[in-house]
């Protein structure tokens, strides 16, 4: 895999988010030459300046949705790889601003969508959406890729929309003469050290234990398929690569999620970062809009083709990510250096060929 990635010009959209920093840090220590597009943050809760990634990597303050402007730029680089984490990634905002939230997901991966089957160098793309890009239904069986598409909110209708659009693009374009790989990703909700976003459970759970506030729940019978970031991440890794020399076999869309045994409650995962942070209390409140209440990924495409499965189970993620706040906050450790340490541990565990 290092020797793969090792020199290669990688996009990556949505950079400077919390799964963008993630990926761009490990794509580093692979050896790539990164370049990233993204939004411009509060640099004093960003995990991209906290990893000093403006540094490590070439960054160009851009909007998604500025057609003329990322056609220039990635007309410019000339990347072989490009990984879409743009997004506006929450269902709570999605309700407030519906608009904004499909001119984003939708209008910005159709922009990138649309310059990489135009541009020659670009070999691999990999499209991330959400596993809430299906049809609701509430069941706990996990769904598959080839299942009906919908989402009901706006955010969930837009990666849906988002899918529909990019199958479109690979089932029309891709050819002999026009060689792309070109797949969606599906995860399910990620957690890691270094994300500050509002109204995402972990965020919230360490800012209220710190502040030594009630952790207010808003659906804490909620199942869902956490996963720590650098699973799905370790997929798209894969995937691109696969994808890069052999765009036909595997161009297509796929679920990244976690094992059956690792679906949990929203209450359990609280109970879990309670316990090895040592302090906090939690209280259930009233929800104020709607959410799937069961929501499970069935990963067997991934594991059978891909030879992708997840590495740690719940309470492995629950406690790395505990572990990486508690070290930068009270430790006063690097989160540099914590971040760093936490890819190459997972590297090793995951039992894959990195070189």
């Amino acid at each position: 895999m290092r020797n793969f990635y090792k020199n290669k010009k990688i996009l990556v959209t949505g950079a400077t988010g919390f799964k963008g920093a993630w990926l761009c840090s490990w794509l580093n220590i692979l050896g790539a030459k990164v370049y990233g597009v993204g939004f411009n943050p509060n640099k004093n809760k960003n995990l991209f300046y906290k990893l000093n990634l403006q540094k490590k990597i070439s960054l160009k303050i851009m909007d998604v949705r500025d057609l003329k402007s990322i056609k220039k730029y990635i007309s410019k680089i000339k990347p072989s790889i490009i990984f879409h984490l743009a997004a506006q990634p929450l269902i709570f905002d999605s309700y407030k601003k519906p608009y904004l939230t499909f001119d984003v997901n939708f209008r910005g991966s159709l922009n990138i969508v649309d310059t990489s089957f135009n541009l020659k160098s670009v070999k691999s793309l990999v499209v991330v959406t959400s596993d809430k890009c299906y049809e609701s239904n509430n069941s706990r069986v996990g769904f598959k890729e080839s299942d009906i598409l919908g989402g009901i909110d706006p955010y969930s209708a837009s990666k849906a929309a988002t899918e529909i659009m990019t199958r479109a693009y690979r089932k029309s374009f891709l050819s002999k003469k026009r060689q792309i790989g070109i797949s969606t990703g599906r995860a399910g909700n990620v957690i890691g050290g270094g994300d500050w976003s509002d109204k995402r459970l972990i965020p919230d759970c360490i800012r209220s234990i710190l502040n030594n506030e009630i952790i207010k729940l808003r659906n804490p019978n909620f199942n869902r398929p956490w996963q720590h970031v650098l699973e799905p991440l370790k997929g798209y890794l894969i995937l691109a690569k696969k994808q890069y020399s052999n765009p036909y076999k595997y161009s297509g869309a796929w679920n990244f999620g976690t094992n059956p045994k690792s679906l949990t409650t929203v209450k359990k995962i609280v109970e879990h970062i309670i316990n090895f942070w040592g302090k906090g209390k939690l209280v259930a409140k009233r929800k104020s809009f709607y959410e799937q209440e069961n929501l499970q990924l069935n990963i067997s495409k991934a594991k059978k083709e891909l030879n992708w499965k997840p590495t740690y189970n719940i309470k492995e993620s629950v406690k790395i990510t505990t572990e990486w706040y508690y070290q930068v906050i009270k430790e006063k450790k690097s989160p540099q250096q914590v971040t760093k340490n936490q890819i190459i541990k997972y590297m090793y565990d995951s039992k894959i060929n990195w070189n």
